[in-house]
Formats: structure tokens, C-alpha cells, sequence
């Protein structure tokens, strides 16, 4: 996600110097990678405190300092990696806004389920896009798992629980569950998606074990006001960071995690269904 910041951090370091410009440099990369102005500061004024006080004088050491802060201030303490559940279907619900890249995520990640030996069962949730349900079938099929939809324009936190049943009753493993795409903004569909969040726990007797927002990696800052609104209707516990094989803006994480403390589980570096990797 800070490829290009650290690809500018190399070519730096033939000047074999560490200078006012090269600082200067580094401070502008970062904010071209979106980090919000504060957390800049903040990163900058660490590293020149830890080249000062440990006498760093080559930038290739100073190129570990910089992503050392960087790794810092992404960590969160007991951080760990996609919940399962101790017993009956493990169920991922996936949010975001229209083009995020929710239904191919869950594609990916079922993918990688089935090829660990895994019985999964996609949920097609997003019942008002046709190309969804479509595009979520086709995944089933590639992936040799279950499938539950319906026509477009049903209820989708009805297909969401008739699909987490249909998991208990089929003893999957796994029961990853897609959304309609949406915008934060609109409060009515907000209310929707919590209405979602309700029925999913009714229909499992608990939270669904992750609910994952995921995020286009070229959104910038507005991916901090779509995790808090998402994050208020539907309890996010983990964040999927996709398209960063691009140049992506995923500076904006920083911000996310100094504000909200909101853990990201998974990112997705191309199109393939081997691009998606724990964070």
C-alpha cells in the first residue's frame, strides 16, 4: 500500500545523505500517499528524533526507521487475523459502498477456503444488482462451493438468513455473505444494512464472527467517514483493503487506525484469486 512512497525512499538513497531535502522529500511522499497532515508531523518528527539519537547517517537505515513508524502506527495491540467460530459455520458479512470490490473479495476468499479443504457457502446479499448475483454464482461455481441467492429486488437480509440455515443445515464451514452496495450518506440505506447486521445474528444465535468493510484503496480520506458510518450501522470488526496492485492512496489507513482502532485483516493486490493476502 506505500509501495510508491518506499519505491521514492530508494531512489533516494543514492544520494548517500540524509539532509533537510531529503526529509523535505519524505514528507511530501507521504502526503501523496494521503497520510493525513497531523500523522505526518507526528511520523516526521519521530524519525529525525531516532536518527538523531541513534546516530543513523546512511538513508538505507533511515529507509527501516520510516517503515518501522509506518508498521507502528498500523499495529494494534492483540491484533490477530480473520475470527472463526468455536463451533457451527464461521460467517463473514462483507459492507462497503458500490465498486469497492466486495463480491470479489468474497471470491477470492472462498477460493482460498476450498483450496485449504474448507465446505463454504456464498450468500448472494446483494439482491438489487442482477450483475451481483451473477458474478457471485460464477464464483461458486469456480470454487466448488454452496450457493444461495435470488432473483434481484428480494429482501436481502432474508436471503442472508435463509443462506446462514441453509450453512447450519449443509454443516459448512463457512458462510460468506454479500451486501448491496451502498452509499454511506444515505441514511435510509444505512438503516437497511443494520436491519442486515439484526437478522444475521437472529439466524446465528450470535454476531456474524467478522463484519468486514471493504474499502477501494484509491478512496483517500472519505474511507475514514465510510468506516465510521458503516462502523455505526453495522459494527465493523475488520477492514479489506482492495485494488492496491494501482497506485493507491492507502495512506488514509493511518488515519483510520489513529482514529477509529479498526484492524485490517485482508488486501487485494491484483486480479487473480491468489491476489488477496492477510495483512
Amino acid at each position: 500500500m506505500f509501495k510508491g512512497l518506499m519505491q521514492k525512499v530508494d531512489r533516494l538513497l543514492g544520494r548517500g545523505v540524509i539532509d533537510d531535502d531529503m526529509y523535505e522529500e519524505l514528507e511530501e511522499a507521504l502526503i501523496a500517499a494521503d497520510v493525513q497532515v497531523q500523522i505526518v508531523d507526528d511520523i516526521m518528527e519521530s524519525l529525525r528524533r531516532t536518527v538523531r539519537e541513534r546516530n543513523i547517517n546512511h538513508p538505507s537505515e533511515m529507509k527501516e526507521r520510516l517503515q518501522d513508524e509506518i508498521a507502528s502506527r498500523l499495529s494494534i495491540r492483540g491484533q490477530a487475523g480473520l475470527a472463526t467460530a468455536a463451533s457451527g459455520p464461521t460467517v463473514y458479512l462483507f459492507i462497503g459502498v458500490n465498486g469497492a470490490g466486495k463480491t470479489t473479495t468474497i471470491g477470492k476468499l472462498a477460493h482460498r477456503l476450498t483450496r485449504s479443504g474448507k465446505k463454504v457457502l456464498l450468500a448472494a446479499g446483494d439482491t438489487f444488482r442482477a450483475a451481483a448475483i451473477d458474478q457471485l454464482k460464477i464464483w461458486a461455481e469456480r470454487t466448488g462451493s454452496d450457493f444461495v441467492g435470488s432473483k434481484p429486488g428480494g429482501d436481502s437480509a432474508a436471503l442472508i438468513f435463509d443462506a446462514i440455515q441453509a450453512g447450519i443445515a449443509r454443516n459448512v464451514d463457512f458462510v460468506l455473505a454479500d451486501t448491496a452496495g451502498r452509499q454511506h450518506t444515505k441514511a435510509g440505506l444505512m438503516q437497511e444494512l443494520a436491519k442486515v447486521a439484526r437478522v444475521t445474528e437472529k439466524a446465528l444465535g450470535r454476531r456474524p464472527d467478522e463484519v468486514l468493510l471493504v474499502l477501494d484503496g484509491n478512496t483517500g480520506q472519505n474511507a475514514i467517514r465510510q468506516a465510521e458510518e458503516f462502523g455505526a450501522a453495522g459494527g465493523v470488526s475488520g477492514l479489506v483493503l482492495t485494488k492496491l496492485d494501482g497506485t493507491a492512496k492507502g495512506g488514509a489507513l493511518l488515519g483510520l487506525h489513529d482514529r477509529l482502532g479498526i484492524p485490517v485483516k485482508l488486501i487485494g493486490v491484483g486480479e487473480k484469486a491468489e491476489n488477496l493476502l492477510d495483512f
